[in-house]
């Protein structure tokens, strides 16, 4: 793909308007003719599908039940306290170095959390690869090929989370697309006596039906609380035909949270906003067209949501920790901060972007993370992120006053498909079209 410059940046979209509360890979969007990559697109379908297939939105768990509040959901833990500086380091003075190559349509990255420092590479056709000092390990730590859907647009294996407890019970969850096209989230538990993934050791959870090929969302990520949040997009096509954003009686287009603490099936964590009706108990915010992709801050549980736009309006949405579940995004009513179809009811409240961008500097927004490393101490408190078409990387910064400034880092040239930290919070980027892993460091 030639790289195009950014045109002049799109205003900064202040606040979180009328908020009441509020998130593997990959989220494509229909890339324009300007900006089209000539390789297999991860972020966004065509708009027309081919197959149609009635939505049924999931199959009965295993066990299913109602938890008490979360005793830490108002203080979430923090892993690291660090003042975020107030501007900018020059962004002239770093660069995203090549760590790896090699990697066949990278999906995502993500670390154990257990002290080893290994960092897992997904490709999307279903395979995780192992880094570890370095180096790509020649065995995959798991391989479901077999079982996994890709036509190689926005299915495949898109999500990967490791319990908080890993190095204890060897446990990880994954979101991938089977050969049906629709959603499978997934427990996993390493082979006996191995650091390898058990692939016949597959708990289905939770079983989501799509509509369509596209807009499959795929985030999947532990909250500060110890929770599971999956991200799905709004099931497909474009436009949102089935009015699936808006709608509480459907998983689609909504950003889950479940509690997985226990052997088999999972809970219902008793703060979630529709625990006691007026929709499905696992929704935890709504109003997403594609979301790609969540983080969490881990200095204050603060949570960041890409959300990938129609044809006009990227986004990057903020929920602030603590703040109470049933967040309203906005989409359908809404891309962006711009009115898309339909009047919203009146008294509805829709949280509003913190920032957005029109396509002509980019397609599709990959979300990325807050940095909280201990090698470039002058980026901390900063939330990078980019673009899948274009491989410009952005940072969000809150001033002193509380006001979000953007700050333009970097044209890489990659298709950008995630974003990713290691256990000590440094920053890597994928690029889906080379295969090779980047890290944000000091020139």
């Amino acid at each position: 793909m030639e790289l195009l410059l950014m045109k002049k940046s799109t205003p900064l979209i202040k606040g979180i308007r009328n908020l009441s509360g509020f998130i593997g890979a990959v989220a494509l969007v229909s890339l324009l003719a300007s900006c089209k990559p000539n390789s297999t697109a991860l972020p966004e379908s065509p708009p027309t599908p081919t197959t149609i297939v009635q939505p049924i939105e999931k199959e009965e768990p295993a066990v299913i039940a109602t938890l008490p509040a979360s005793p830490t959901q108002e203080t979430p833990q923090a892993t690291l306290q660090a003042a975020a500086p107030v501007t900018f380091p020059d962004p002239a003075a770093y660069h995203w170095a090549p760590v790896v190559g090699g990697l066949t349509r990278p999906s995502g990255l993500v670390a154990a959390g257990d002290g080893s420092g290994r960092l897992f590479l997904l490709e999307q056709a279903g395979r995780i690869l192992v880094l570890k000092n370095g180096t790509l390990l020649p065995d995959p730590f798991l391989d479901i090929r077999g079982r996994v859907g890709s036509a190689g647009n926005e299915q495949g294996l898109l999500g990967l989370a490791f319990s908080p407890s890993f190095n204890v019970d060897g446990t990880f969850y994954l979101n991938y697309t089977d050969f049906g096209g629709d959603t499978v989230i997934a427990r996993y538990h390493l082979l006996a006596d191995s650091d390898r993934g058990d692939a016949e050791s597959e708990e289905v959870l939770l079983h989501v039906k799509q509509p369509y090929a596209n807009h499959n969302g795929g985030v999947l990520t532990f909250g500060p609380e110890g929770y599971l949040y999956i991200g799905l997009g709004d099931g497909g096509s474009g436009g949102d035909p089935q009015g699936n954003g808006q709608s509480l009686e459907t998983l689609l287009g909504k950003l889950l949270r479940i509690d997985v603490n226990q052997e088999e099936g999972y809970r219902i964590p008793g703060d979630n906003p529709f625990v006691s009706g007026g929709g499905r108990p696992e929704i935890w915010a709504y109003g997403l067209r594609n979301p790609w992709q969540i983080s969490f801050d881990r200095a204050n549980g603060d949570q960041y949501i890409a959300d990938v736009g129609q044809n006009q309006w990227e986004e990057i949405d903020f929920i602030p920790a603590g703040s109470p579940g049933g967040a309203n995004l906005g989409w359908s009513y809404r891309e962006g901060a711009h009115p898309y179809q339909g009047t919203p009811p009146e008294g509805l409240m829709l949280v509003e972007p913190i920032y957005e961008y029109d396509h002509s500097q980019g397609c599709s927004v990959t979300g990325g993370a807050v940095y909280r490393g201990r090698a470039l101490p002058e980026w901390q408190g900063v939330y990078l992120f980019g673009d899948y078409c274009r491989g410009t990387v952005w940072g969000l910064l809150r001033d002193g006053q509380g006001n979000w400034q953007i700050q333009h880092i970097a044209e890489t040239g990659a298709l950008i498909s995630s974003f990713g930290q290691d256990e000590a919070g440094e920053i890597y980027l994928l690029d889906h079209r080379s295969g090779q892993m980047f890290r944000f460091e000091r020139k």
